[in-house]
């Protein structure tokens, strides 16, 4: 079981990744804002939406501080927030489409260390 947190704030996505974390066997822990990221945490995916108001920058270099596989999604025409999500250290940005197709298997490789992780998952 892994622990994932999420910076997600829509409804609808926290459905999604709450099922999909719950059908590989993990937990999800559901961030609001960035004050509220666990200062140590154990989690070993970090799931960052690009529309969630917040500092996503920030956000992503503090979850990669921890140690965090951090993947941003957002909207496909949002090219300026995927750029400064990359530049931030995301290691994967995808459209929410892409996002909903691959999240069970975004999931189901969430207890593997980084380096193992095919494709940057």
């Amino acid at each position: 079981m892994a622990e994932i947190l999420a910076l997600v704030t829509d409804l609808f996505f926290q459905a999604r990744v709450s099922a999909a974390a719950r059908a590989a066997g993990h937990t999800v822990l559901f961030v609001a804002s960035v004050d509220k990221l666990p200062a140590d945490t154990r989690a070993t995916l970090a799931l960052v939406d690009l529309d969630a108001s917040l500092d996503v920058p920030t956000a992503i270099r503090r979850l990669k501080t921890n140690g965090c596989n951090v993947i941003a999604f957002g909207p496909h025409m949002d090219a300026h927030s995927r750029r400064a999500a990359r530049a931030a250290g995301a290691d994967r940005v995808l459209a929410k489409s892409k996002f909903v197709i691959e999240l069970p298997r975004i999931m189901s490789s969430a207890t593997l260390n980084h380096s193992d992780q095919p494709d940057g998952v």
